[in-house]
């Protein structure tokens, strides 16, 4: 039986001295499940819920030497956002307008009535401020019209332009750098085993199908009044939790993970440009490409509550 078992590389390599990866499978909990909120209809997943270790049965676990290339990298999308002073000034009236309708709840239909004409005559001051008084909004106006008119004659010119060539000038965008959200980590780990005895070509097999295994997709579960032959569904497949280690301990310096899914396993079975194997057909030279993802972004709690050098 394989479940609960425990693979590693090298095979007798590891002492209460050594640092290592160790790569524990657990099931996947969907959303739904990970929430655990039985009150709550919310299908959005729930922040700082997919850290490791959190008390989830393992499957199967295995043990890995520290990778050749350590690194971590972590980005958050930013986006350049523009918006004018007359826009500006539009879509502050708007809200100011929109926000009128209170009044109205109160039956009192006369002051509802002269709270949206007061915000509408501010949004239109608001405006015309914004573009330099009545003059300047008049001829932003013009301009605009004067941009249609062109469009129908099939001149491809807008207000801007037109005010560039008349005046050289151009509205001042207000430039900003805006937050866009967080991102996902990816990791990239490359081992090369070279099995010195058939137990350890056994481990190494055993590791491989192990991964394989366990990043496969799901056939829909059983007995729910569906042919079973038809697939209707498929499911998630498991989650696999990284962390380095020392010995029985965490790793005091190096970074943490979140759960992650591994996105790609490449093996090459003639990892020294030549087929050769063992008498058994163990080959003497392996290489695995692994490609993990973290599920979910990593948040500032997270950095704080790590230590050593965060996630």
């Amino acid at each position: 039986m394989e479940e609960k078992q425990v693979y590693r590389y090298p095979y007798k390599a590891f002492t209460d001295t050594t640092d290592y990866l160790q790569i524990d499978v657990v099931r996947y909990k969907p959303v739904k499940e990970v929430r655990n909120e039985s009150d709550s209809k919310s299908i959005a997943s729930k922040a700082r819920s997919r850290s490791v270790n959190q008390g989830q049965e393992r499957l199967e676990t295995i043990l890995l030497p520290i990778p050749s290339n350590v690194s971590d990298s972590n980005a958050v999308k930013y986006g350049e956002s523009e918006l004018n002073n007359l826009a500006g000034a539009a879509i502050g009236g708007i809200g100011a307008i929109m926000e009128t309708g209170a009044a109205y709840k109160s039956g009192d239909v006369v002051g509802g009535l002269q709270a949206t004409y007061d915000a509408a005559a501010g949004t239109v001051g608001e405006i015309s401020g914004a573009a330099g008084g009545i003059a300047g909004f008049q001829g932003f106006v013009t301009r605009k019209l004067a941009a249609s008119a062109a469009g129908i004659l099939g001149a491809n010119i807008t207000p801007a332009q037109i005010l560039a060539r008349t005046t050289g000038e151009i509205l001042n965008p207000n430039i900003e750098l805006l937050f866009g959200g967080p991102t996902l980590r990816s990791f990239r780990f490359q081992y090369k085993m070279t099995p010195r005895n058939q137990t350890e070509g056994q481990q190494v097999k055993k590791i491989i199908r192990c991964f394989k295994k366990h990043m496969a997709t799901k056939l829909g579960s059983k007995g729910q009044g569906f042919n079973d032959t038809m697939n209707t569904f498929i499911r998630t497949p498991d989650v696999f939790e990284l962390r380095y280690r020392q010995g029985a301990t965490e790793h005091t310096y190096l970074h943490k993970f979140k759960q992650c899914f591994l996105e790609s396993i490449n093996v090459n079975y003639t990892g020294e440009g030549v087929y050769s194997t063992y008498d058994d057909g163990t080959p003497v030279s392996i290489i695995m490409d692994l490609t993990f993802k973290e599920i979910e972004p990593v948040y500032d709690l997270d950095q704080i509550e790590a230590g050593a050098v965060g996630y």
